[in-house]
């Protein structure tokens, strides 16, 4: 996913029963605060204070990452991503509310999230009235068609691959400028209006996938291939006017033919927006504080706060207050290949749950300021279907008594020794930090552990490598949208085993029950239904302790002193750019 969230979802993903993960421009969903205390929307948000949010001025964007890649086919977006947002327009897209209430999907160009037929294999949407691009012309449900079926082209390939394997017809369509002119069969479009969608099998979160850039409309008289990213056709509230060294330099500006009667979701208040990317952390962190010129009226989009710079804040009350919190559906564990010695004893993964000082790991992860502890794999949100489980209790600073019991079960008297592949990066995530923390919880249990430190590239070749999974590894996951599907369906069902190539079904677990289950989810267009059986279905899967679910990570940015109006959804976890306003 680009830049809807605190890290860019770096790997494209098989899709198998009913949803994909990404490592979305996420952010993270963790165990955390509840009934809304200490989260975004709290009464200490930033941008609360100096009356109501005016429309004007300019709004600068700092980031690390580039915005490239800026073709609503080739994004891989959360929601519709940010910055994204503000250009391309999608059938659905995410409410842009505080907390919670922002995890849910919410009509876009459609006058509502989807309806489906009785089994949930055929969606049918309706567009809303005087909806226009950039240049005045109308909107219409074959320019939708159109731009879902240009993602399937080899030569703007990179987003979501959802379709793919969703649509009936879908695995081995090549995109419109193969196929000469016949398009993809099950995308029907009646009249300019209406267009409807035929899948393989019931998805009951289709309405989330229709916040996917993938589903913004391209005209296709106005289509230049690999070029259009330069200059996409505006469906949203802005326009590119500048796009330098592929999204280092993005500028937007208003589109005049944009109704804001036709999108209540966002509120567009700057007249123009400056994107500049490719900055140091470090520097950004720095002009935000410092908010001198232009930089008063900056955000970052995909820049935290680390635990140095939380510190140098301090007592500082300007500052604290300038600085939001955000939770993303995201979860940082131990995983396990139980095709591997030792591993492949239950009673050695359970050794290590128990054995696991999660205290230690938070502060190796930036402290209980940047990180939330979790003995689940769903994060602790009602959306992703949470429901609350610590089958092996390791307490706050591990249970090394309990670990040597087991392995001496497990035929490891005089205990063991194992090797823990991380990368090198420092990300506070699956870093050597995190791994040492590991390692010293560990050797109180009597286990070695030696670790394996990979360059970030190679460590997520190799522990997504279906021939060369290591036995014991640091992981992430993210989630697309806010459900228990994409974290389960992917790290668990065995459909979705790889056996050459990339695969994240990192226990290679096949459990037939498992699989039926996710396909009876999939069912379900009652999402809170969904949600209750995706937690326990999770809680069912923590007993064969496959992985040692570590902590969610929690986001902390700051904003320049003229900021107004910041939103930070439980989707995202981020500030939401379609909100801002500047003074």
């Amino acid at each position: 996913m680009s830049s809807a969230g605190p890290a860019r979802h770096l790997i494209a993903r098989r899709v198998a029963a009913v949803t994909v993960s990404l490592v979305l421009a996420g952010g993270a969903a963790a165990c955390g605060p509840k009934d809304g205390a200490d989260k975004a929307g709290s009464g200490d948000k930033p941008g609360t204070a100096g009356g109501a949010p005016q429309k004007g001025g300019t709004l600068t964007v700092l980031n690390s990452e580039p915005q490239s890649d800026f073709d609503p086919a080739r994004l891989y977006t959360s929601g519709g991503g940010n910055v994204p947002s503000l250009v391309f327009r999608t059938l659905t897209t995410r409410n842009r509310e505080d907390g919670a209430a922002g995890t849910k999907v919410v009509p876009d160009l459609a006058t509502d999230t989807g309806k489906p037929n009785a089994d949930a294999t055929e969606w049918t949407y309706t567009l809303k009235d005087g909806l226009k691009y950039e240049d005045g012309s109308p909107i219409t449900s074959a320019d939708i068609k159109y731009g879902i079926e240009r993602s399937f082209a080899a030569e703007l390939s990179g987003g979501a691959p959802y379709l793919r394997d969703w649509l009936v017809g879908g695995e081995s369509y090549e995109g419109p400028y193969k196929d000469g002119g016949k398009g993809l069969d099950s995308i029907l479009v009646p009249d300019p209006k209406t267009i409807v969608f035929k899948l393989r099998k019931p998805e009951g979160e289709f309405p989330f996938v229709a916040t996917q850039t993938q589903f913004a409309p391209v005209p296709k008289a106005k289509d230049t291939g690999v070029k259009y990213e330069e200059h996409p056709v505006s469906s949203g509230p802005y326009k590119v006017v500048k796009n330098d060294n592929d999204g280092e330099h993005l500028t937007l500006e208003r589109n005049e033919h944009w109704d804001e009667k036709t999108d209540e979701e966002r509120k567009a208040y700057p007249d123009k927006i400056d994107v500049r990317s490719g900055l140091d952390a470090a520097v950004i962190n720095q002009r935000l504080t410092t908010s001198s010129g232009p930089d008063a009226a900056a955000v970052t989009t995909d820049t935290n706060l680390g635990p140095a710079e939380l510190a140098q804040i301090g007592d500082n009350k300007e500052l604290a207050g300038r600085v939001g919190t955000g939770h993303f559906g995201y979860i940082n564990y131990l995983a396990f290949n139980p095709k591997v010695a030792p591993f492949d004893n239950p009673k050695v993964r359970q050794a290590i749950s128990h054995a696991i000082n999660r205290t230690s790991v938070i502060n190796a992860a930036g402290g209980s300021a940047l990180a939330e502890p979790a003995t689940t794999f769903l994060p602790e949100r009602e959306a992703f279907g949470f429901a609350p489980y610590d089958h092996f209790p390791a307490g706050k600073t591990g249970d090394p008594a309990k670990a040597k019991q087991l392995l001496a079960e497990a035929g490891f008297p005089d205990g063991l020794t194992v090797t823990l592949t991380h990368s090198t990066a420092q990300n506070r995530q699956t870093s050597p930090e995190v791994a040492t923390a590991v390692q010293q919880a560990l050797a109180a249990a009597g286990i070695t552990v030696k670790l394996e430190g990979l360059e970030n590239n190679a460590f997520n070749e190799k522990r997504w490598d279906a021939k060369n999974t290591p036995g014991f590894f640091l992981s992430r996951w993210g989630a697309d949208w806010p459900s228990g599907g994409p974290f389960l369906a992917p790290i668990f069902d065995g459909r979705q085993i790889v056996t050459n190539g990339s695969n994240y079904n990192h226990a290679q677990l096949n459990d037939p029950a498992v699989n039926t289950e996710i396909d009876e989810i999939a069912k379900l267009t009652d999402l809170a239904a969904a949600g209750k059986r995706w937690g326990a279905l999770d809680k069912k899967i923590g007993e064969q302790a496959l992985d040692v679910p570590l902590f969610h990570p929690v986001y902390k940015r700051l904003v320049g002193k003229d900021i107004k109006n910041v939103v930070i959804s439980d989707w995202t976890g981020v500030l939401d750019i379609s909100q801002v306003s500047v003074k």
